[in-house]
Formats: structure tokens, sequence, C-alpha cells
């Protein structure tokens, strides 16, 4: 019996310590499985050396040539694409978001900037009727107000003193020559003299040295054309004056927005003056001839100003709801939440409620309506986006390995064919001047980085950002060329804020990567007139490599300085 008990002992415990055994390794195995894919459809696989590459299917490395392994999922439950920023730096870099669509809770609008004109169909110029000499003036002031009958000058005419004298001769004469009389009498009319001031002179026998002129309307005065002893001819302008009880609001369409408005379309107008306070009107006007200089048309709005809130030349803002073609909503975006490279463009969305986790998402936009892009494929409505320190994200997600701006599955979109997507727009010599200014700004914070001197980079960010500014988007030819510039030049704008707004030399240098994309393909777009080199190391940004520009065809490498001063290549000529 005894025996028997020790192998029933035996077979129990080879069954506890089989199921212990063969059950962890089982779970070990559920749970690296769990680790390693994320989610059917969604796995990724990923170089051990090179973390960037992101790929949907296994392979090699396109850089080491190593076997892909599977991209394991975070602890968090993030995807690879997917990334995460702590709240510090959240709250350091003034990242923003916001929500899109419907959901959140606006409307589609385009909205249009403006100012406050003088309605011309109640503006009236006043005029003398005779020549002569203005002997007293009475408006002393632009803007003052007058009524209608009010006395507002005396004018000494040679001509109405000699026609006066004609009438009282012909008084004499009125029975004898009544024709006479009457013609005497209706060329004093002509001069803008009443009845009773024409029977006054008959009755007293007197002649007026000076004849008042009154006002024909009441208004303001909004111009004083002449000053008191001026000597004036018959038909010459006084005064300007306007009725102020209704005036225009005036707002610039450009030339892709036109076909988006029509006539007797509701319109909210607020001013920089009464921001509280919104003004409700429909259009009124939409100019019929595109003005070729700035490719927009003046559409108007008349408003009621009654208590003369609204003074001419206020700057306004309007909104105008609008619908797409297809009468659905519209999804758009703020230019600020747009990241250009080349063909693509990329937005940052924020896709958990509660948790700063980002992944980038490329979109296809349509019209640019003020400062709002239009957004075809995508997004979707209720997505929450970055709106505010976009490049901050996207070098966030560059340092991490995930897909960003530089990095799209893996693939470097600073290649050189990335930079030829676009023939040479031919613009004027003065546009590519302007350009050329910006460059040789450039090339300083370029020289700058060689020497590792970040105080003279700032320095030159400044100057870019200044010459920057001066850049005429007007003398660009279309609409066309207007839309491929001015998300350029934003993205020029945000990365030089960024280099001036640090003494960091390494944080220069990575924002003079992004730098150098955006610069290179408006010297590649529009031509600065001279020839520049597209230079390359491979060595840069982690052995990610980076492109700069430089007006000679030594390499004086900007990411490394004095360390690795000519590591790089030559890798196009821009003429």
């Amino acid at each position: 019996m005894k025996k028997y008990l020790v192998y029933i002992v035996v077979l129990l415990v080879g069954i506890v310590l089989g199921w212990v055994f063969f059950n962890g390794s089982s779970n070990q195995e559920t749970q690296q499985h769990d680790h390693i894919h994320v989610t059917e459809g969604k796995q990724m696989w990923t170089c051990s050396m090179h973390p960037q590459i992101m790929q949907p299917e296994p392979g090699n490395c396109p850089i080491c040539g190593m076997e892909l392994i599977p991209a394991e999922v975070s602890s968090e439950g993030m995807s690879p694409d997917q990334f995460k920023l702590t709240e510090n730096a959240m709250a350091l870099a003034n990242i923003q978001t916001m929500v899109v669509g419907e959901s959140a809770g606006g409307s589609n609008n385009i909205e249009l900037s403006g100012k406050i004109a003088e309605n011309e169909e109640a503006n009236l110029v006043q005029v003398s009727y005779v020549s002569g000499r203005i002997e007293q003036l009475k408006v002393s002031f632009t803007g003052e107000e007058v009524n209608k009958g009010q006395l507002l000058a005396t004018i000494y005419s040679p001509e109405l003193y000699a026609a006066q004298q004609e009438l009282l001769t012909a008084v004499n004469m009125k029975t004898a020559q009544p024709k006479l009389y009457e013609a005497v009498r209706n060329k004093l009319k002509l001069w803008k003299l009443t009845d009773a001031q024409i029977n006054q002179i008959e009755t007293t026998g007197e002649v007026k040295e000076n004849i008042p002129v009154y006002a024909t309307v009441t208004g303001t005065v909004t111009d004083k054309l002449v000053e008191q002893g001026d000597y004036i001819k018959q038909g010459q302008a006084l005064f300007k004056i306007a009725n102020l009880n209704s005036v225009w609001a005036n707002f610039d369409v450009y030339e892709n927005q036109v076909d988006l408005i029509k006539k007797g379309q509701d319109i909210s107008i607020t001013t920089n003056a009464f921001p509280n306070k919104i003004i409700e009107a429909k259009v009124d006007f939409i100019e019929p001839v595109l003005n070729i200089n700035t490719r927009t048309v003046t559409l108007r709005a008349v408003l009621n100003n009654f208590n003369k809130d609204l003074k001419p030349g206020m700057f306004i803002k309007g909104k105008i709801n609008i619908k797409s073609q297809n009468n659905n909503q519209v999804l758009t975006v703020p230019s600020s939440s747009v990241l250009w490279t080349g063909e693509r463009s990329v937005v940052y969305v924020k896709t958990s409620a509660n948790s700063p986790v980002f992944e980038m998402r490329e979109v296809t936009l349509a019209n640019k309506t003020g400062d709002m892009y239009e957004v075809l494929s995508g997004l979707n409505d209720g997505d929450e986006i970055v709106n505010n320190g976009t490049f901050t994200v996207d070098a966030a997600a560059q340092l991490q390995g995930k897909k960003s701006m530089m990095n799209s599955g893996g693939k470097n979109t600073l290649e050189p064919s990335g930079l030829n997507t676009n023939e040479r727009i031919q613009v004027s010599q003065v546009f590519q001047d302007q350009l050329k200014k910006v460059l040789d700004a450039y090339i300083n914070i370029k020289d700058a980085l060689v020497n590792d001197d970040s105080k003279n980079a700032k320095t030159e960010a400044n100057f870019l950002l200044e010459n920057l500014a001066l850049v005429d988007m007007e003398l660009l030819p279309n609409a066309e060329t207007h839309q491929i510039w001015m998300p350029l030049r934003d993205n020029i704008l945000d990365i030089s804020k960024r280099i001036l707004n640090t003494s960091n030399v390494k944080k220069q240098r990575s924002d003079f990567k992004l730098l150098s994309f955006q610069l290179t393909k408006a010297v590649e777009v529009f031509g600065v007139n001279r020839k520049v080199y597209l230079q390359y190391c491979p060595m840069a940004d982690n052995e990610k490599g980076a492109y700069w520009l430089s007006e000679e065809q030594n390499v004086l490498n900007p990411y490394f300085g004095d360390s690795m001063l000519t590591c790089g290549e030559v890798k196009q000529e821009i003429e």
C-alpha cells in the first residue's frame, strides 16, 4: 500500500508541475503574442537597428539590409504610428488642439476681411454756382455735422454783382420789356438765388456784395476742399458731404472664393471696435470685375448707422456660411495645422480624448478660404487635430522614430526627386529679388551653424523673418501660385521663429533641416536668379541624412560644424 501511495503522490506532483510549467509558458506566449501584434490589419514591421523604419509588410531594411522584425505595440496600447507627449512638454511648447467639423459646435464659414466705407449713394459734393472769392467760410473742420439749408460760406462774385444791377435796371423796364425782366430773374435763379432773395433785391433796390452758399443736404463734412480767401470758379467743389446714417461694409473676396458667394446671402459682421456686437446683413453687391493686381473682387453689404458707431475706415470681419457643391458639410482646418512636404499635406491627430497621444495623418486639401483649408479626405467629423505647435509635435514624432513630415513609412521625403515635383513658375524679377533676400539670410544661418554660433543664428533668423515679411504675394501671377507660395511661406515663418527662440545649437540644427526643405522647395519653384547647390550629409540627424542649400560648391557642414566640417556632397545644382 505504501508503494502505491508513493506512486500516486509522485503522479499528482507531476501533474501539478506540468500544469504550472505548460500553462505559464502558454500565458507567456499569449502575452508575447499580444505584445507583438497590434490589432488585426495593423501589424507593422521595423528594423532593430533603425527603428524609424515602419513598413506594413515583412522584408529587409532599406538602410542596412537587415531582416525586419514585428513592431511591438507599446505597453499603453498605442499602434506603431502613434506616440505620446508628456503634459509638461505640451505646456512648454504651447501645443493646442481643436475639433474639426460639426462636432466642434461651429458651422462651415468663409471668413472675410474688409473695411467700413461711406455709402456713395448718399454722398454729395457741394459746389459753387458762381465764380469769385470766398469771403467767409462757416465750416471750420472736416467731420463737422451740417444740416440742409445751413449757411456754409459767403462768396463775393463780380459776375453776380453785375447781374443784380441788371435786375434793378430791368425792374424799371418791367412793363415795356417783360421778357428781358424774366430773363434776368432766371439768370439769377440759375446761380441758385431763391425767389425770396431776388424779390428782396427788387424791393430794397440794394445790390448784395456777398452771396451765401447753403447746404443742400444733411450730413457730415468728409473733405473741406477750399479755404477762406480762395478764388474759385463756377462749378468748383467746396465740400464733400456724406450722409453716414448708412454705410457700406466692403470685403475682399479672393478669386477662388467667388463661386461660393451669391447676392442675398446672409453675412455676420463684427468690428474691432465692438468685438462682441454682431451685425447681421445681406450681401448687396458683388463687383463684376476682378482686380488684376490683388486677384480679388469687392463684396458689399449696406449697414444702418443711425447711432454713428460705424466709422468709415474701420476694419471689419465677415462670416458667410457656405456648403460644398453636393450641399454637404465641408471639413476645414486652419493653415497652422498643415505641414507641407513636396506633394504631401499632413496634420497631426490627437487619437485619445484623455491622453496626449498623436499620430500623423495625410490629408487632401482643396480651396483656401481665409486662413482655412477645405479637407477633401483624410479627416472625419469630430477628429481632434493640432492647430498650434504642429512643428513641435512633428519633431517629437521624428525623435521617437514615428511617421512624420520627414519620414513616411521609412522613406525619407527629403530626396532631391521630392523637390522637383513642380515646374519652375515664371514670376517677376522683383519677386525673385525679394525671395533672394530671404535666401541670403538663410545662407547666413547656415554659416552661423557651421561655426557653432547659436547667437548669430538667432540674429540671422530674425533678419530672415524681416525679409520674409517684405515678400509681396501680390506679385505672383494668379491664385494658383498664391496657394503654392502661402503654405511654403507659413512653414518658413514658423520654423524661423523656432530658430530665433532658442539658444540651443542642437535644436537650431534640427529646425534648420526643416527650414532647408521648405526653402529649397521655394527656390526650386520660383527661382532666385542665382545658382545654388543642394548638398547632403548621410550622417546628419542621427544617420537619417539631411540636406541644405549653399552658394558655394565646397561643402561646409552646418549639422556638425568643426567636428565633421566637410562631411557631405553636392546632390544637385539649382539654376
